[in-house]
């Protein structure tokens, strides 16, 4: 009986440690368990930053809240794709982000079909490869501003949108960079430095 009530506590404390929630007792203070932002590290990357990660440029925001990178095969890649109609054929990983976008300029800020380019990248140091492409969530890629998985979006002056976004990868990784790119203006933030 008693094993079993320890294995129930420790259970919970794995859950509530992965989901961010806290842990306390009658008469003590809670400690609030930290909740996991990134598996970064189980692919060589060292953080030199901790998520949350905001670039701004052009009067627009991006957040980088957190990162999960999976086999393409694994079973938590193919849970996602199977659920937003991801294809993954010829990719080796899928990443899977959480975002908070932040118009803070005067004008529109939108990717659709009236604006094509690429406001947001993220570079893994593969050249040979390239970056990661976003990935398109084939059972809602006719959905604007979706909060579940984004693909087309439009952000009016002053509009914000926290969303996931998943992210199709077949390079090494060597380091981790986002590249923010709106109305001629550009920035640039290192999660992982490149490492000489």
């Amino acid at each position: 009986m008693k094993n079993t009530w320890i294995k129930g506590f420790l259970a919970i404390v794995i859950l509530l440690a992965t989901f961010g929630g806290s842990v306390g007792s009658a008469g003590a203070t809670a400690n609030t368990v930290k909740p996991v932002m990134d598996n970064l590290s189980k692919y060589g990357l060292k953080k030199d930053v901790d998520l949350p990660v905001t670039v701004t440029a052009g009067g627009l925001s991006y957040t980088l809240e957190k990162i999960m990178i999976f086999d393409a095969k694994s079973k938590d890649a193919q849970a996602l794709a199977k659920k937003y109609g991801y294809d993954l054929e010829g990719s080796k990983y899928f990443i899977w982000t959480k975002i908070t976008v932040d118009n803070k300029s005067g004008n529109t800020v939108q990717r659709n079909i009236k604006d094509l380019s690429n406001k947001w990248r993220l570079n893994f140091g593969d050249l040979a490869k390239g970056e990661a492409s976003a990935a398109m969530p084939g059972k809602l890629d006719d959905s604007v501003n979706n909060k579940e998985a984004l693909w087309t979006w439009v952000l009016k002056p002053g509009q914000k949108l926290s969303t996931y976004q998943g992210f199709r990868y077949s390079g090494d990784f060597k380091h981790f960079v986002i590249w923010l790119d709106n109305k001629g203006t550009s920035a640039t933030k290192y999660i992982v430095e490149l490492k000489e």
